[in-house]
């Protein structure tokens, strides 16, 4: 027999607020039971049969459809449903999630008039997702009583927490709900697991703006923009967090409990990610992704659970016109996807639109950190297409093929990261751009030396991660309902934001 906490029923809320209080309780509930659990298990004890938890659930039941156009010319992208049935989703982490979930359920309040559900699901938390941040307590187990958890406790299934949804892959069968949410909470889980991993900080310090680079220059640079904030008594940002979660408080800000649990690891993590948080996650994250469109992937793909309101990518490519030059700027406006990583989530016949949102901040910033206006301005940056590869040597290919695939394709710069971080953009509905440097051309025998690619640094990075930061600063003002965009809804698109 399962050893389960007792049953809470579900409830019936006509507000968003007790909805999400009742979220709360049942999550805290099932944790409590299954971290119980846990230490009794590692004390030694036998516990009563299989140990189970399960998420919590919301559930909306429509019986009249209003038109889709008519929430469509609301305003917003997300928010409602695309016709009548039962849909519900998991949910987890309602601490981190709060001020979302609240936003998602009085928008479908808003427009469909309907109560929400909230209830417990049957969809088993894995006992690896209970432990708190500084929680290690398997680690005291022996190796045969580790392998005993698996009898015990529900460990971490993959079939549970596949990408159909984002995908649009996932086909509905009789009987079942439809999804409200692009993620189940099982793969809100995992992806928060695999953010510490990868990034050496807890996903609560990511912010709703996310820059991405491929070289450690940007992240040093950024470190002291960080530090020099946290200098600042009058700075909007109010604390700056490194792996390890280190924190480093505004001046005259008081600490927080648990700043003193950070600690710098031995070694950087294979993604670090570094934070300066503004109230509201309304900050800056930027993560250095290392080389190569699988880092690129991997990172997009879990910090996507957190649902940001942009991404974008600034790092440096090749120029391949006879007219740029070393430190010009490259706006990217369509991709060629040779990277391949997505090639099986996302069709390479799918277009990757620009966002005139992201394009339009990025040109303006480009133009505010510059100084630069009109025809002086194009002579800095081209807009054009990016193409990205998954070869870093594909000069050495013979016959030198893919040169004439990337004329073809009108292509004004090639690197390996922008095309997988915009797809994934794409697929998963966080608004996406790129803005890139040339740092060398390979087609016109300018290849990076190591004097000349020190010079390019020093008089490039400062003023490249500016415009990064500026153009965030615009999208931020505009707010960020008008960030998403409904060029990225399926037909039968999920309420979620």
């Amino acid at each position: 027999m399962p050893y389960l906490p007792p049953f809470i029923a579900p409830t019936r809320h006509s507000d968003a607020d007790s909805a999400l209080a009742q979220v709360r309780a049942i999550y805290s509930q099932q944790i409590n039971h299954l971290r119980e659990a846990m230490q009794r298990f590692v004390a030694g004890d036998s516990l009563p049969g299989h140990v189970r938890a399960c998420y919590p659930f919301v559930r909306i039941h429509i019986d009249t459809l209003r038109r889709q156009a008519e929430l469509e010319n609301s305003g917003l992208s997300y928010g409602f449903v695309s016709g009548a049935g039962r849909f519900e989703t998991t949910l987890t982490r309602p601490d981190l999630y709060s001020n979302y979930y609240l936003e998602q359920f009085r928008l479908l309040q808003r427009n469909h008039g309907v109560d929400l559900e909230v209830g417990t699901s049957t969809q088993p938390i894995p006992v690896h997702f209970s432990f708190a941040e500084h929680d290690h307590i398997e680690g005291v187990m022996s190796p045969d009583r580790r392998h005993l958890m698996r009898d015990v406790f529900d460990l971490p299934d993959l079939g549970a927490m596949d990408d159909g949804i984002a995908n649009g892959t996932w086909e509905h069968l009789p009987g079942e709900s439809y999804p409200l949410s692009l993620f189940t909470a099982a793969r809100v889980d995992y992806s928060l697991h695999r953010l510490r991993h990868y990034t050496g900080t807890a996903p609560e310090w990511f912010q709703n703006f996310v820059l991405f680079t491929n070289y450690q220059f940007y992240i040093d640079e950024f470190v002291r923009l960080g530090h020099e904030a946290m200098a600042n008594p009058a700075s909007e940002y109010t604390a700056f967090i490194e792996p390890g979660n280190v924190v480093t408080r505004r001046a005259g800000t008081p600490s927080a409990p648990g700043d003193a649990l950070g600690a710098a690891p031995p070694r950087l993590p294979q993604m670090p990610a570094y934070h300066l948080i503004r109230p509201g996650h309304g900050g800056i994250t930027m993560v250095n992704i290392g080389v190569g469109p699988a880092n690129a992937k991997t990172i997009t793909d879990h910090v996507a659970v957190l649902r940001p309101h942009a991404w974008m990518m600034l790092g440096h490519c090749a120029g391949l016109r006879s007219s740029q030059q070393l430190g010009d700027y490259v706006l990217a406006h369509a991709y060629v996807r040779e990277d391949h990583v997505l090639d099986e989530d996302l069709p390479l016949w799918v277009p990757i639109p620009a966002l005139a949102e992201i394009q339009l901040a990025l040109e303006h910033a480009v133009a505010d950190v510059t100084g630069f206006k009109g025809a002086d301005l194009k002579r800095i940056m081209r807009t054009g297409t990016v193409a990205s590869t998954d070869n870093r040597n594909w000069e050495l290919l013979p016959f030198n093929t893919p040169q004439r695939r990337f004329s073809q394709s009108r292509a004004v710069a090639l690197d390996m990261e922008s095309a997988t971080i915009a797809a994934n953009g794409f697929r998963f509905r966080v608004p996406y751009g790129t803005l890139l440097c040339v740092s060398d051309r390979p087609l016109h025998g300018e290849i990076k030396l190591p004097g000349m690619a020190n010079e390019f640094y020093r008089q490039r990075v400062d003023q490249h991660l500016r415009i990064g930061m500026r153009a965030i600063e615009i999208l931020r003002s505009q707010g960020s309902q008008r960030l998403h965009s409904r060029k990225l809804r399926s037909f039968d698109e999920v309420a979620f934001q």
